[in-house]
């Protein structure tokens, strides 16, 4: 067999009063679609369409890494209509999966858990029970229990109101039949729409059985119309991220005060304190412990290493055993070798650090190479930019860097060498010496503090 996916992306979510289309509003740092499609990728779709209309440039662009066709609907006349326009450019597929760009949380198991129920038959509806089904479409079965055709919500008879099952939206289809389907339904409803849900009652009219599954949890298929709606999605998503993060040997003091909006990896024994923000993609090897409130954006922790209290570490490599923070700043480019210590107001970015070296107060260290333990006192910043270009500072291996030195690059300290503390350095060091370059300190026995005036 080979399927096809749908993925209806084209309402404008007035709901959502924004100038972004619906589907790029971001769940977990990436947008709603974004997760629709890998949902498909992980099922093996042979081809996916995105149907979009709202802001379409804007979601082609933003969607432009991942391998779809593209087809407009430039008139919204409902999801019956949306479908048509997906289906010739899926016409080398033999069954399509109809997807939602704002249905983000659907689990691509639950997915083939539909595919094969509806592998004898040519119309696979997935649905579930809700205790509120208010507003959703009601699944009408008959007395022997076989689903006779979808009521929305808004056409349903009081009776029908009662029905607590519900159509999520989301069917396998034989794709000649979905066509023929599709061609024969009209707009006679409350909402003058061409209803997806209306090929059900012509599919059993023509003597189809209809095939339904379910999905472990009624979460998984929850749409998204409003902020208030992705602000409660989020906090799912979240929690089951770190429910899989805690069963996988990671300990969180607070599941509830972590926000992953990316990808992490994480070996045994990691501890992450509350409100640890994750973006991009982060690795965190065994026993590394994370302190309350740092953001780690696309970086790499090495094993048994710990970030202190309050770090922001952005595209940097932190060595095994090392130590940052709190209050330190890892920039991109930032590599920390094994057993370095970073500490508090220290700000790292296009540097390595060498094994054992220590920056531990109050300093700036861009572009620059330091060997293995290099002690850098605090104060302590290297000049890389002149204004138009940067410049590289290198300091030798066991090199001791006194308090509020400033090394103007491109300069270079030798191993061994000792830096006096204050000093402005402008040319290199030689190895094993002390350099200073400060000015010599003088007390003016006769000088007098200015003193104000008195007034009259």
């Amino acid at each position: 067999m080979r399927l096809g996916v749908a993925v209806l992306a084209a309402g404008q979510g007035t709901r959502m009063r924004s100038t972004r289309p619906k589907v790029l509003h971001p769940l977990a740092g990436r947008p709603l679609l974004a997760h629709c499609l890998e949902a498909a990728q992980a099922i093996g779709a042979a081809r996916t369409c995105v149907v979009y209309g709202h802001g379409g440039e804007q979601v082609r662009a933003a969607l432009a890494g991942y391998d779809c066709a593209w087809v407009e609907q430039a008139e919204r006349l409902g999801t019956g209509h949306a479908v048509q326009q997906a289906l010739p450019a899926l016409a080398d597929c033999d069954r399509i999966l109809v997807l939602y760009g704002d249905v983000p949380l659907i689990e691509p198991r639950t997915l083939e858990r539909l595919i094969a129920v509806a592998a004898d038959t040519e119309l696979g509806l997935l649905t579930t029970r809700l205790p509120d089904p208010d507003g959703y479409g009601r699944i009408v079965r008959d007395a022997g229990g076989r689903v006779q055709r979808i009521v929305e919500h808004k056409d349903a008879d009081v009776a029908e109101r009662g029905i607590d099952e519900i159509n999520t939206g989301i069917l396998i289809a034989e794709r000649t039949r979905l066509a023929d389907w599709l061609s024969r339904i009209d707009r006679g409803n409350a909402q003058g729409e061409y209803y997806l849900t209306d090929a059900i009652g012509l599919a059993v009219a023509d003597g189809v059985t209809v095939a339904t599954a379910s999905p472990a949890d009624p979460e998984e298929v929850v749409g998204v119309n409003d902020r208030v709606q992705l602000a409660a999605l989020e906090r799912l998503y979240q929690r089951r991220l770190a429910e899989a993060l805690m069963r996988a040997g990671v300990t969180l003091a607070d599941p509830a005060r972590l926000d992953i909006r990316g990808r992490l990896r994480a070996g045994q024994d990691v501890v992450i304190d509350v409100n640890a923000v994750i973006e991009g993609e982060v690795e965190l090897a065994d026993g590394v412990t994370i302190g309350p409130n740092c953001l780690l954006r696309d970086c790499a922790i090495g094993a048994g290493a710990e970030v202190l209290a309050n770090c922001v570490i952005e595209g940097a490599q932190v060595g095994a055993g090392a130590r940052v923070g709190p209050f330190a700043r890892l920039r991109p480019g930032a590599d920390l070798a094994e057993a370095t210590h970073v500490g508090n107001f220290v700000e790292i970015k296009q540097a390595t650090l060498g094994v054992g070296s220590k920056v531990n107060h109050l300093t700036y260290i861009g572009d620059a190479d330091i060997g293995r333990d290099v002690n850098v006192g605090a104060g302590t910043i290297t000049c890389n930019y002149d204004g138009a270009n940067k410049h590289r500072t290198r300091i030798g291996d066991e090199a001791f860097i006194g308090s509020n030195t400033a090394l103007v690059a491109p300069v270079e300290v030798g191993a061994g060498a000792t830096i006096g503390a204050g000093s402005v350095i402008t040319m290199n060091a030689p190895p094993e010496q002390l350099t200073l370059a400060r000015a010599r300190q003088k007390t003016m026995e006769y000088w007098v503090r200015p003193r104000k005036q008195p007034k009259d």
